[in-house]
């Protein structure tokens, strides 16, 4: 069975560029093009698409407001979000608006590939420029961890010390199979993991686990690595 995949974007020739690329791929097809936010939430809903291909900037609705939309809905489709504009604003508020990717448009069509079939796997994927600057951000935040709203502690109380650690290696960019060497544990543990703090914390994808963690101070800024989350 193909994933199905809906391209968003307000170019025309963009747009139809990524439709040629997605269906001559034997396990994609797209099910539906839209050119601005308000249309990509209206097909969301009626083809019910695996993931979405998003552009940010459009009128009436831009990506952002609409991939907002779209995540928050039940059984919502992932979201990988596509701009020429590697713009601080844009990957956090993406990001926290529920995109399980980002990337710019300038990226090869293998690797556009892979992140919608990453993204359609429940795992994220991230530009390695956008990965640097996430870090960075945190990096650079002196009081990173040290909530005032106690939120930290209590959301942290329903995890294992195992999923603890998941956390801290997801957040560090490590892949499952990365997380499993790492940690000495087999592959199918290290999923089973992190499906149980997923739902414990009510987060959507590693993308959000990620987040999380750094602004719970239980991951640390280091050189990021795999782009994959």
């Amino acid at each position: 069975m193909s994933l199905k995949v809906l391209v968003v974007d307000d170019q025309g020739i963009v747009r139809a560029g990524f439709v040629a690329v997605i269906d001559a791929e034997e396990d994609l097809t797209v099910v539906g093009e839209a050119a601005d936010g308000a249309t990509a939430v209206r097909l969301a809903e009626e083809l019910a698409p695996d993931v979405i291909v998003m552009d940010v900037r459009m009128p009436e609705l831009d990506g952002i407001a609409a991939t907002r939309i779209i995540t928050g809905r039940e059984n919502a489709p992932r979201v990988l979000v596509l701009t020429t504009f590697d713009l601080d604003a844009y990957v956090f508020d993406a990001l926290r608006a529920g995109a399980s990717g980002f990337l710019l448009k300038d990226v090869r069509p293998a690797e556009l590939l892979d992140g919608i079939r990453v993204v359609a796997t429940g795992e994220s994927v991230l530009a390695p420029s956008a990965t640097r600057r996430l870090i960075g951000h945190y990096a650079s935040r002196p009081n990173a961890g040290n909530r005032t709203d106690g939120g930290g502690p209590r959301e942290l109380d329903s995890l294992t010390e195992s999923q603890r650690g998941v956390l801290a290696l997801i957040a560090a960019g490590l892949n499952n199979a990365e997380i499993a060497e790492e940690l000495g544990i087999t592959v199918g543990t290290v999923k089973s993991h992190v499906n149980a703090l997923l739902r414990k914390l009510g987060l959507r994808d590693r993308v959000q686990a990620t987040i999380l963690a750094y602004d719970l101070g239980l991951a640390r800024p280091n050189p990021p690595g795999n782009a994959h989350l």
